[in-house]
C-alpha cells in the first residue's frame, strides 16, 4: 500500500505519490469516457476513491487535478462540494480548436478557406444518406423556408442561412468529419453573425434583397442534388455557393483575428452539444 511509504523517502515518495495519482486519474478518465458514472454528474468522495484504490488523501487530490486539468472535471468546494464530471463532447472539442486557432492569431479568411474546402464534402456526405429523403432533405427545406421570410431582416436572414449550412454539417453521416466541420463552421457562423450584427449600422453594407433571393436559389440548388442523391452535383452546388459567398464576405469582414471566445461562439458551441 502506497501508505507504507516511509516518510523519510523525500524525492522518492513524491515520485511514487505521484505516480499514484497518474494511475488514480488514468482509470477515473477510463470512467468518464466510457459513461460508467451513468446520470450521475459528480464522481464518488474522496473517502470513497483513497478506500476504493488503496492511496492516500494526497494521491487522491492530485488525481483530481489531473482531471480538473484536462477539462474533465470541476471541483467544488463547501459542503455540498465534490467533483463535477464533464465527459468531452462536440462543444469542448470545438471550443479547444477555436481557442488553438485564436491563439495562433488565424484570420477569418484562413477559417473560411478551410470552410470552403471541407463543407461540400458534407454535402456530398449528405447525398450519399439512404435515409436524406426523411432526415436531410425536410430540415434543409424547412430552413430555406424559413429564411425566405426574412428577406428584409438582415441579421435574421444572416442567422437562418448560417443555420443551413450548419446543418448541412451536422448531417453529415461521418463521426469524425462531422466533429472537425461541425467546430470551423461553429466558428464560421459566430464571425458571420457577429458581422451582420455590425452591419445593420451600415446600411450599404448589407446585402439587398435581391442579393438574398440569390442565396435562396444557391440552398435550393444544392437540397435538389441532395436529394437526387448525386453527391458530385452536391459537392460542386455547395463550393460554387460558399465561394460566392465568401467573395461578397471577407472584403466586408476586415479579416480580422478569429475570436473563439465570443458570446455568439459560446452559443454555437452549446447548440453543438444539444443536436449531437
Amino acid at each position: 500500500m502506497e501508505g507504507s511509504l516511509p516518510r523519510s523517502a523525500g524525492r522518492s515518495h513524491r515520485v511514487s505519490q505521484l505516480r499514484m495519482a497518474e494511475q488514480v486519474a488514468a482509470v477515473l478518465r477510463d470512467r468518464i469516457m466510457s459513461a460508467e458514472f451513468g446520470e450521475s454528474a459528480m464522481l464518488p468522495k474522496q473517502d470513497e476513491l483513497v478506500e476504493e484504490f488503496g492511496v492516500s488523501y494526497p494521491s487522491v487530490r492530485e488525481a483530481l487535478r489531473i482531471l480538473e486539468s484536462e477539462g474533465l472535471i470541476t471541483i467544488r468546494r463547501g459542503n455540498v462540494g465534490g467533483a463535477e464530471i464533464h465527459p468531452p463532447g462536440p462543444s469542448t472539442a470545438g471550443y479547444a480548436l477555436g481557442l488553438a486557432l485564436q491563439a495562433m492569431r488565424v484570420r477569418v479568411s484562413d477559417l473560411g478557406e478551410a470552410l470552403a474546402f471541407f463543407e461540400p464534402a458534407s454535402a456530398a456526405r449528405c447525398a450519399q444518406r439512404t435515409d436524406r429523403a426523411e432526415k436531410v432533405v425536410p430540415v434543409l427545406r424547412d430552413l430555406i423556408a424559413e429564411s425566405e421570410q426574412y428577406l428584409t431582416d438582415h441579421v435574421q436572414f444572416t442567422r437562418v442561412s448560417r443555420e443551413f449550412h450548419d446543418a448541412i454539417v451536422a448531417l453529415n453521416s461521418n463521426a469524425t468529419e462531422r466533429l472537425v466541420m461541425r467546430s470551423l463552421a461553429s466558428l464560421w457562423s459566430a464571425q458571420e453573425e457577429t458581422w451582420a450584427a455590425q452591419a445593420t449600422s451600415e446600411p450599404a453594407e448589407n446585402p439587398t434583397p435581391d442579393e438574398r433571393r440569390q442565396v435562396i436559389r444557391a440552398h435550393h440548388r444544392i437540397v435538389d442534388a441532395i436529394e437526387k442523391g448525386d453527391a458530385r452535383l452536391s459537392e460542386r452546388a455547395s463550393r460554387t455557393h460558399i465561394e460566392a459567398t465568401q467573395l461578397y464576405l471577407l472584403p466586408r469582414m476586415k479579416n480580422e483575428v478569429i475570436d473563439a471566445s465570443s458570446p455568439l461562439a459560446q452559443a454555437h458551441y452549446r447548440a453543438m452539444t444539444k443536436s449531437r
